[in-house]
């Protein structure tokens, strides 16, 4: 069973979503970690109900983005963790967990990459005016949401969505596709290419 990180930053609905799917046995791993970086995020008590192990972090209490990055690889070793899943986690990874991990960090994105990287791709789709965004799952890379897609649905913006409207659809349909492309990745184990 590939043991895997969750890297979360807020509510953790995607965390959730894929311990659901650990659970009924249609994701097959184990989910050794939750790592976050803001100690009253709401995926702590989550990962707490679960028992699932928590590392949490203050950033600005390293020197560097660098020390903050080789504390969580240590601890990250320790669990034997193999893959790291970014849900919902708000910090740009740096060279000493990219180095570390390289090819075996993948992330969700809450918009049909390349348009609205970043932070806020729902206000950023909706101020667009645009009919259509999505979800993207990708390779993580140095850049913000450059890495190499894996798999993207369309979600198409409608008459009168608000943010909330428009989010909730995009987090149905971000929590049926990331537990399914996992489980394809790390049963195929084509972690490090992008899959065809």
């Amino acid at each position: 069973m590939r043991k895997i990180a969750v890297f979360a930053s807020g509510s953790g609905s995607n965390f959730q979503a894929l311990a659901d799917a650990v659970s009924n046995g249609t994701l097959e791993a184990d989910i050794e970690l939750l790592v976050c970086d803001k100690p009253g995020a709401q995926v702590i008590d989550r990962a707490r109900k679960l028992n699932i192990p928590i590392y949490t972090f203050v950033p600005n209490t390293f020197p560097s983005k660098a020390a903050f990055e080789q504390d969580i690889v240590n601890e990250l070793k320790s669990h034997g963790v193999e893959y790291i899943a970014l849900a919902g986690y708000m910090r740009l990874i740096g060279k000493v967990l990219l180095n570390a991990y390289e090819g075996r960090i993948i992330n969700i994105h809450p918009s049909y990459l390349p348009a609205f990287p970043g932070k806020d791709a729902v206000g950023q789709a909706l101020s667009a005016g645009v009919s259509e965004t999505g979800v993207t799952i990708h390779f993580v890379d140095s850049g913000m949401d450059t890495g190499p897609v894996i798999e993207q649905e369309k979600i198409p913006v409608l008459p009168g969505d608000t943010r909330d409207t428009l989010q909730q659809r995009i987090q149905q349909a971000e929590h049926k596709l990331y537990p399914a492309i996992l489980h394809k990745l790390l049963q195929k184990d084509t972690i490090g290419g992008i899959v065809q």
